[in-house]
């Protein structure tokens, strides 16, 4: 069994983002969603700190220092985008104009109960930032995460332990490991990696798994952290 890594996550998440889609992409791990989305889609990106029609990474020939992401990576602009103030974009993220967004987290629970911003680790402080806002008011929450923590407990749980971002919020959830929606009957396996089966999947996961009818195979192509994603855009779509 080889499971995805990190950015492999990212880039199934966003083989997912429809067309004409509004999408916020949460700080971290969630910005990459941008540097593998379809050449056959039109999405406007919109960053929390301000930029609405955020383009692909700028290339080091490119890089203009005033224009960056959540995640503070240099970006380029698409054609027809704006820069608004911060009090403009969160008017746009509270006023329910985010069709979806992707964030990261430390816990989901199998209702959609999302955790992601409180470790609960003495001496670290707790980042709020957006979350709050973007899990409460975005049409539709999706997540993208590790399947277990680095000692191995399960970060999909029958309820959140560390206190909650939004209650009820997450539909799906991509890991490396599976993609999994969240239904009113629980958590649904929609695709698996090779090599894993079910009832390992099930022992890696603290609340009970249930595997759709056409659960197919979790796969993306190879991504090295190391790699440039100007470089990775076509090969990505060649082999998916």
């Amino acid at each position: 069994m080889t499971a995805l890594n990190r950015l492999q996550i990212t880039w199934r998440a966003a083989q997912d983002i429809e067309d004409g889609a509004v999408v916020n992409l949460g700080l971290g791990l969630p910005v990459h969603c941008s540097d593998y989305l379809r050449e056959d889609i039109d999405v406007v990106i919109q960053s929390e700190n301000g930029v609405v029609g955020a383009g692909p990474l700028a290339t080091p020939e490119a890089i203009d220092t005033d224009l960056v992401d959540a995640s503070s990576r240099r970006i380029t602009l698409r054609p027809g985008a704006t820069v608004i103030d911060s009090a403009a974009s969160f008017a746009m993220i509270r006023g329910g104009h985010i069709d979806v967004t992707i964030l990261g987290a430390f816990e989901v629970a199998e209702n959609g109960d999302l955790a992601n911003w409180d470790m609960g680790v003495a001496g670290r402080a707790p980042l709020v930032g957006g979350a709050m806002d973007l899990a409460a008011c975005a049409r539709e929450v999706r997540v993208v995460m590790e399947h277990v923590t680095r000692q191995g407990a399960s970060r999909l749980l029958r309820t959140c332990a560390l206190p909650l971002t939004a209650v009820g919020c997450v539909k799906r959830v991509y890991t490396d490991l599976a993609v999994i929606d969240v239904t009113p009957k629980g958590f649904v396996v929609r695709e698996i990696v090779d090599g894993l089966s079910g009832q390992d999947l099930q022992a890696k996961t603290g609340a009970r798994l249930s595997f759709a009818p056409d659960c197919g195979r979790l796969s993306a192509p190879p991504i090295s952290s190391f790699e440039s994603p100007h470089a990775l855009r076509g090969s990505a779509e060649k082999t998916a």
